[in-house]
């Protein structure tokens, strides 16, 4: 099919694409009614922060990459110069960083969801998955094969496309690095409408402005991810503190042993609720817990580390979590583990899920904040939390865990702060969640400013730290969030997505018009 667009006015280009085109598009969900895109069939303004909702234009749900190039392509015509698009998989952002108001949602679950497993060729085992696929899918099918990946985020219903659009972090990456360094290869369509697999040797540029990109220079349609055998269970252990210095002290000690550790992560417990809401997941009846916050003042933390059934011993696992046991300065008693098996382990967080979906706490508002601390600010950033927040009243977790830096490759999109030479940062995540019966609008945009007050004092000079899932609004923001990285980040820019069509959620660039009088479709 050919066809020629002359027109400047976009709501008739789009019916007219709509109408003509092989694309199957849905109308906006404001064409319904301005109550009607809170319902769970308009996704595309509804995301699981539930704090904006930017309505597009339009929505595609397209079956193969070709559509989603043919669109790109079309959309580089002066015709359709205001028009953005955004990628948007299991609608797990935060703020609004997958929508495109008045632009152009792609849903990426339209795809049929693709997973085929290679063990062993040239050394290495390997998945290569559509980019629209659940981690739970992928961890499922590999299972059956007795592989899975090596690195991991905390929660599995996320798309493979999505993550690695980020970074992708969880209790392995001090050991194995971010999932977006345990990735072969990927196949993407860039802002100009090409479709072009890329790896570190083929596409270099591509290849890693895409990984930790924010969506900036391409939608992945598919990836290859890094495999490994995978343990059949893992002892899962917790052990709890209340001197902030030994439990920073102990997480980093765990980190420099990797040979013994396989997962290693932290949180802090402000209030009795926190401590039995930490527990959901941890199978075990801790008769602990009333005694515990006797003392309403003292904040406590909490790490937890997994060591896996692979090649060792059940016996020997059980004298390794001994041994590693003894070198630890936790609260004496205060020490539990359990055995689970590796999908259980992983699924964790589902658990939690389904606890909070019962009480009618999952679709409620999130006002996430995840950081990257250098390590040398992490007592201030943790004095400067707590003199922010009210302990006794939080609701949600707060993670705090040791990450390696030279774990990342640098060549990607991804931002890190600067560390000291054993490349120590702590991963922060404030979770959270603004329960409706408690918390009203006015009560959610006071933590809002909140969030935004500790962001802009951590991620000053001082202390220097980064926004994870990055939420900025000014250009000045970003530029000093990338740093360095700033003026690569727009060289990349100007090369995979001159007009800046993709990502627009984001709010890093504003959307350019196209030189081009017109564009021809073969």
């Amino acid at each position: 099919m050919e066809f020629v667009l002359f027109c400047s006015r976009i709501n008739v280009l789009v019916l007219l694409f709509a109408l003509f085109s092989p694309f199957k598009f849905i109308q906006s969900p404001m064409d319904f009614g301005p109550l009607n895109f809170l319902q769970p069939t308009n996704t595309s303004s509804l995301d699981f922060g539930r704090i904006f909702f930017n309505s597009p234009f339009a929505v595609l749900r397209p079956q193969t990459p070709k559509e989603i190039s043919l669109l790109l392509t079309v959309l580089s015509s002066p015709s359709f110069s205001k028009v953005t698009v955004s990628a948007r998989g299991a609608g797990h952002s935060i703020n609004g960083q997958a929508q495109a108001i008045n632009g152009i949602v792609i849903e990426m679950d339209s795809m049929a969801s693709s997973i085929k497993i290679h063990r062993k060729i040239d050394g290495l085992s390997y998945a290569d998955v559509s980019g629209g696929t659940l981690w739970i899918e992928l961890l499922k099918e590999s299972l059956k094969e007795g592989l899975a990946p090596r690195s991991w985020t905390d929660y599995l219903y996320l798309t493979i496309g999505g993550t690695l659009s980020n970074g992708g972090i969880s209790g392995q990456t001090f050991k194995y690095g971010p999932q977006i360094s345990n990735v072969l290869q990927l196949d993407v369509v860039t802002g100009t409408g090409q479709h072009v697999t890329c790896s570190s040797f083929q596409s270099p540029d591509l290849f890693h402005a895409v990984l930790g990109g924010l969506g900036q220079f391409g939608i992945i349609t598919s990836a290859r991810i890094l495999l490994e055998d995978a343990p059949l269970k893992v002892k899962w252990v917790r052990a709890f503190y209340n001197n902030f210095q030994i439990f920073i002290k102990d997480q980093e000690l765990l980190i420099s042993i990797a040979d013994m550790v396989d997962y290693v992560e932290g949180f802090m417990v402000l209030n009795e609720q926190s401590l039995h809401g930490a527990f959901v997941s941890f199978p075990t009846n801790l008769d602990f817990i009333p005694q515990f916050h006797a003392d309403s003042s003292t904040v406590y933390y909490c790490i937890e580390f997994a060591v896996s059934y692979h090649l060792r011993m059940e016996s020997n696992v059980d004298q390794v979590v001994e041994d590693i046991s003894r070198q630890l300065s936790f609260m004496p008693s205060f020490i539990y583990n359990v055995e689970v098996s590796y999908f259980d382990f992983l699924n964790r967080v589902r658990m939690e899920e389904m606890s909070l979906r019962s009480r009618g706490l999952w679709d409620v508002s999130h006002p996430w904040l995840n950081l990257f601390v250098p390590k040398s600010g992490i007592t201030e950033f943790r004095d400067l939390l707590l003199e922010s927040i009210s302990p006794s009243t939080f609701e949600g977790p707060i993670l705090v865990y040791p990450i390696l830096k030279d774990k990342w490759n640098s060549n990607t999109s991804a931002v890190l702060p600067e560390t000291d030479s054993d490349g120590v940062i702590y991963t922060v995540g404030i979770l959270r969640s603004a329960n409706p019966n408690g918390c009203s609008p006015q009560c959610l945009d006071a933590i809002l400013q909140q969030n935004r007050y500790i962001a802009e004092t951590t991620t000053g000079k001082r202390i220097g730290a980064k926004q994870y899932l990055s939420h900025y609004s000014q250009e000045h923001q970003w530029r000093q969030h990338f740093g360095r990285k700033w003026d690569r980040f727009l060289a990349r820019k100007f090369e995979f997505d001159p007009l800046n069509i993709l990502a627009p959620g984001q709010g890093i660039f504003n959307r350019k018009y196209s030189k081009n009088p017109t564009v021809q479709i073969q």
